[in-house]
């Protein structure tokens, strides 16, 4: 849906969905990437459900709106659409592949008798003990959990009387797939299957007329309030452990189910607000990455991460001479653990501050901090405590910390922080200062599979802003008036960035007007904010040429006369999640680029502390430039976002292009 200047920021995003989706459905993918990639576009739409369609559906309700009423339906019909084509690929394609590995996945067929003796044996060792059984009625004060799997069971007992029972299927704490042994190779069953030929044993004497899986996803949005001051922490937790109890958002059910059981589950548990779709029979199917198959031709061909800071000396002396940038998941994580492992022990250093944002389970940047006050340095890191479904690791981190010596530092609720940075402060005569920002989060694991850039440096100038914000940040609230915080090198949500993207895309129409070259390459995850997008079409019609990645959401209309004719958006998706921000001003030659932390959404440019950086080394300049070359000339992993939303595949007559690849040998070569 558009309406000429905006596409829709929910429907844009079941497209990129739909993206991974089709990934899924490419016979040229190997077998075990295609599971994974249905594995995330249920996961996504999960999240989807949790977050975004509350509040579709909300409008929906409430202002009798016939647009909100079209998105919604809109919203509806795609993901219907989608997941006939995800039962159709996993039917078509998956399981035939697995079969001729030898696996026998169970999806939609019975158990063969021959196993009944094994399922039997599993079902009493080590299922029987793990469920619950809830009777469906009027006194029913049972409430069932967020995204836990459940089976509704109609009964008939003795005299014909009916009985409706719930009962959760227990893969919050056993394996969703067992694999067992049989002549003819081996097979894959569901947890839930398991417990539907056992139920026998958990209603003797009843009559079992049918059993059907089903779901219940709640609003995930926590209720966040200005007052919890120092004591955020804690607010926060009491609050995670009322989201599973919010509102909710949809019930997923097995096809078949009889009306009078899902109406009654619809009353019983007053989900008369949800969405109410019909799935198939197995619902969470994001557990599909975790099926217990393995071989070496069923996953992509193996990128170990190059090693891109091999050098003589300490890595802070490679950064004193000049800056370094790291691009994961090509190049390895190594050299970003000992940035922060060189300032836990070296004596010149005095202080380190950062920010975290979603931290790995088992952080050793987290242990380097705390090593570094141990060892009498002065640390302080600000925690961002409103990370979505990251809120509980991240308190968990923040209190080993705090109690490790590590000043912790929480934002008011009204804002967050999403900028990726570190700042080291060392007795140094001409270099006292060493930098870190990036384009993700400081994790290790996600650096596996998010492809981010870091820049290390000993920028003086910049530094030194990074160490007034760092200070800004220290007083926890939101930027005033009074603030008079000065950037002239890196861009700050909130103070400068917004208007600083302005003033570099009003250079080029200046230029373009002038008759100079003038052309504009970004890269981001989401494109929403209507200033900047409308900004970008002043650019088009004064000839400014565009061309833009966008992974997910994208709200710009891309190709449209008078308006977006200069600008055209692709889109990738590979074995890799793109992530980086990249910013690239021609500026008649002389160019600048930036890289950050900041998508142009709403949250970003108004809510957020988001830290976007100048790279001026040229050696770095020239390899960014080099990969983004690569990911605008990829022709097979690359989609245009057309004007009507729909993905395009980029078809052309020139040499294939794969930008993922293409940048792994391109550093490859480098090394």
């Amino acid at each position: 849906m558009t309406d000429n200047l905006f596409f829709n920021r929910d429907i844009s995003w079941l497209y990129f969905n739909e993206r991974v989706l089709q990934e899924a459905a490419k016979n040229t993918v190997p077998l075990m990437e295609r599971i994974r990639f249905l594995s995330i576009y249920s996961s996504n739409l999960d999240e989807f459900y949790r977050v975004r369609m509350p509040l579709v559906a909300l409008q929906n309700n409430r202002d009798n709106n016939p647009e909100e009423q079209s998105v919604y339906n809109q919203a509806t019909a795609m993901v219907n659409q989608q997941l006939q084509t995800f039962g159709q690929v996993l039917i078509s394609d998956i399981l035939p592949g697995l079969q001729k590995l030898g696996y026998h996945f169970l999806y939609h067929e019975p158990i063969p008798e021959k196993l009944s003796a094994t399922i039997q044996q599993y079902f009493f060792t080590q299922v029987a003990g793990l469920i619950q059984l809830v009777s469906l009625n009027n006194e029913t004060v049972f409430f069932p959990e967020n995204n836990q799997l459940y089976m509704a069971v109609q009964l008939e007992e003795k005299e014909d009387r009916e009985k409706m029972v719930l009962l959760n299927i227990p893969c919050n704490v056993l394996p969703r797939f067992y694999k067992t042994e049989a002549a003819e190779g081996q097979y894959i069953i569901f947890l839930e299957d398991i417990i539907r030929a056992n139920l026998r044993h958990l209603f003797p004497g009843m009559e079992i007329k049918g059993a059907y899986n089903i779901k219940i996803t709640r609003d995930a949005e926590l209720n966040l309030v200005d007052e919890y001051g120092d004591d955020q922490a804690e607010k926060i937790e009491g609050q995670l452990a009322e989201r599973d109890l919010g509102f909710a958002s949809r019930l997923l059910y097995e096809p078949g189910i009889p009306l009078r059981l899902l109406y009654g589950v619809i009353s019983i548990f007053n989900l008369q607000k949800a969405s109410v779709v019909q799935g198939g029979k197995h619902h969470n199917l994001k557990d599909l990455a975790s099926l217990p198959i393995n071989g070496s031709t069923i996953s992509y061909p193996p990128w170990p991460a190059l090693q891109n800071m091999k050098m003589p000396g300490t890595l802070f002396d490679h950064i004193t001479a000049t800056d370094a940038v790291v691009h994961t998941p090509y190049q390895s994580y190594d050299t970003i653990l000992r940035f922060f492992n060189e300032a836990s022990i070296d004596p010149a250093v005095q202080e380190v501050y950062t920010t975290l944002y979603r931290v790995a389970s088992d952080s050793r940047i987290v242990q380097a901090l705390i090593s570094a006050a141990k060892n009498g340095k002065k640390v302080m890191v600000l925690v961002e405590l409103k990370a979505r479904f990251d809120e509980a690791n991240n308190i968990n981190w923040a209190k080993r910390m705090k109690a490790n010596g590590v000043k912790i530092v929480y934002t008011d609720n009204a804002i967050k922080v999403h900028a990726k940075i570190a700042l080291v402060k060392r007795k140094h005569r001409t270099h006292p200062y060493l930098g870190l920002l990036a384009t993700g989060n400081l994790n290790e694991s996600t650096a596996r599979f998010y492809t981010d850039h870091i820049l290390l440096t000993s920028h003086t100038a910049m530094l030194t802003e990074m160490e007034q914000l760092f200070g800004f940040l220290a007083k926890k609230r939101k930027p005033q008036a009074e603030d008079q915080l000065i950037f002239k090198h890196l861009l700050v949500a909130q103070f400068n960035l917004h208007s600083r993207f302005m003033e570099l895309i009003d250079r080029e129409i200046e230029n373009a007007k002038s008759g100079l070259p003038a052309s504009i390459i970004i890269k981001m995850n989401n494109l929403e904010e209507e200033t900047l997008i409308r900004k970008l079409y002043e650019a088009s019609n004064a000839g400014v040429h565009m061309q833009l990645i966008v992974r997910g959401i994208c709200r710009l209309v891309p190709g449209v006369m008078a308006q977006s004719e200069n600008i055209s958006v692709r889109r990738i998706v590979d074995r890799y999640l793109e992530h980086g921000r990249v910013f690239i001003f021609s500026n008649n030659g002389d160019e600048e680029i930036y890289l950050g932390s900041a998508d142009w959404m709403n949250r970003n440019i108004y809510r957020r502390i988001e830290v976007c950086f100048p790279v001026y080394d040229a050696a770095v300049r020239e390899e960014l430039k080099q990969i983004i070359s690569l990911q605008i000339r990829d022709n097979t992993q690359s989609v245009w976002i057309e004007a009507t939303m729909k993905n395009k595949p980029v078809q052309d007559d020139r040499e294939p292009v794969r930008s993922q690849q293409a940048i792994y040998q391109y550093l490859q070569n480098k090394q």
